[in-house]
């Protein structure tokens, strides 16, 4: 009974006080949500006692589960040390010293410098500045602009947004206008009669065409998930990474690879531009770098960009009060512990990935399944209404929410956009609770198509 009366009293202050994030305010207001209370291993309880399956791994982010205590033990500690002092006048501390250099060290080899900031957001905000800095510094300040592609998601500042290519985010908010966008590589939505080799160079000659209209003297950096997470896990076809690494390699454009969400494992490599063998410039990194525990971003800034802004001077105009921030950087230092010392990115991309993507495979047959795309431990199932045209679900009322919402009631968390059901389950995930996520999802998907009709 005190429990319940608990869990009413916290939805009714939720709901009056707290404005959340990617939300409907007033829908809010009126409704409430769930509140979360505790996690253990790969799944999530609520205050009402539910116990449901993350296969979103949180918000991408707790790629190690929940019951990380080296991590948990690691933050504590360094609480009672040292639990906070700035980055700023000259000062450091001992570790974002050791992540910074631990970071480096993963890295490819022309990676030796980090800035840290709180979240990929920033992170991406700080990009800008350094492209523009450096071109600056070269003695050609024309070259500002930067390409991004439609339905990309690089975070949710102003910059950050503008950087990204979702069209809600920038009818709310008047983007910068040194940014431009690109057609995205999304085979599924926009190939028609291509074939998927067909349609990956067909995209990564948007980036020539973009090029060739702004006039590369006037482009500063090209930026780009591996895979769009956010955007719907759209997995680029095989032929379109070599194609614009090409494009990038013959221009004097730079690269930053945002690795927010495939960064640290979860494409079957330590990043994803590993996976599609591009060289980025400038690397994003943020969420599975502590494991989701505490807030961490940052870029890895390579030797060619680093040794222009180190070698000309001056100061580099740009700074948060937790940059570098010692319980966050801790937390960081023990998930690369976990993800170098032990064996668990080897199994999860050999074993447990190929045994993902099969069992999400079962699927394809499904009355409103009309692909299910996988890679490494990212996936999507795309809904439709009619396989051979691919015409969707239930556009105007969104199908995919309505099979999210019953996937959460089978006790599955996952998450929808536009009209897929994506997921990003953590590595610590057994084969059997890959079964359970897919045979909840079959239920949720069989109430789908019961709800609309759909044989």
């Amino acid at each position: 009974m005190n429990a319940t009366l608990e869990t009413n009293q916290l939805r009714q202050l939720d709901q009056q006080h707290h404005l959340h994030p990617f939300t409907d305010f007033r829908d809010y207001a009126a409704n409430g949500g769930r509140i979360v209370s505790r996690a253990e291993h790969i799944y999530i309880y609520d205050s009402d006692g539910n116990k449901i399956q993350d296969a979103m791994s949180g918000l991408w982010c707790c790629s190690l589960g929940y019951s990380q205590d080296g991590i948990k033990k690691a933050v504590a500690d360094q609480l009672m040390e040292l639990p906070f002092y700035n980055n700023f006048f000259k000062c450091s501390n001992q570790p974002a010293v050791e992540l910074a250099t631990r970071l480096c060290d993963m890295a490819p080899a022309n990676f030796n410098k980090v800035f840290f900031t709180n979240s990929g957001s920033e992170a991406n905000d700080t990009q800008i500045k350094f492209v523009h800095r450096y071109y600056e510094l070269l003695g050609k300040p024309s070259k500002r602009l930067i390409i991004s592609r439609k339905n990309a998601y690089h975070g949710s500042t102003i910059a950050a947004a503008s950087l990204g290519g979702m069209s809600t985010m920038h009818e709310q908010t008047q983007g910068l206008d040194y940014i431009r966008h690109i057609e995205q590589p999304y085979w599924f939505e926009l190939g028609g009669d291509m074939s998927p080799d067909e349609f990956g160079l067909w995209a990564a000659n948007e980036l020539t065409k973009k090029i060739d209209e702004l006039g590369e003297d006037n482009i500063a950096a090209f930026i780009a998930e591996p895979i769009q997470g956010a955007g719907g896990v759209i997995i680029p076809p095989d032929t379109y990474w070599p194609a614009v690494q090409k494009i990038l390699d013959e221009r004097d454009i730079l690269f930053i690879s945002d690795e927010v969400i495939c960064g640290f494992g979860r494409t079957g490599n330590l990043f994803g531009f590993q996976t599609y063998e591009t060289k980025p410039d400038l690397i994003t990194f943020a969420k599975a770098v502590t494991n989701g525990y505490m807030p961490l971003g940052g870029s890895l800034v390579s030797d060619k960009v680093a040794d222009v802004l180190l070698g000309h001077g001056g100061e580099f105009a740009h700074g948060l009060t937790y940059s570098g921030h010692p319980a966050s950087c801790a937390a960081g230092l023990a998930t690369m512990d976990v993800l170098q010392n032990t064996s668990i990115l080897e199994s999860s991309a050999n074993d447990l990935a190929p045994y993902f993507a099969q069992a999400l495979e079962s699927l394809v047959d499904h009355p409103v399944v009309g692909q299910v795309r996988a890679k490494g431990l990212v996936a999507a199932v795309e809904l439709v209404k009619d396989k051979g045209s691919r015409e969707r679900l239930a556009p105007e009322s969104g199908g995919a929410v309505y099979t999210r919402d019953r996937a959460i009631e089978n006790g599955l968390m996952v998450r929808q956009t536009g009209d897929a059901m994506i997921m990003s389950p953590p590595f610590v995930t057994s084969t059997e609770e890959v079964d359970a996520l897919v045979s909840k999802l079959t239920l949720a998907l069989d109430k789908t198509a019961a709800f609309y009709n759909v044989k």
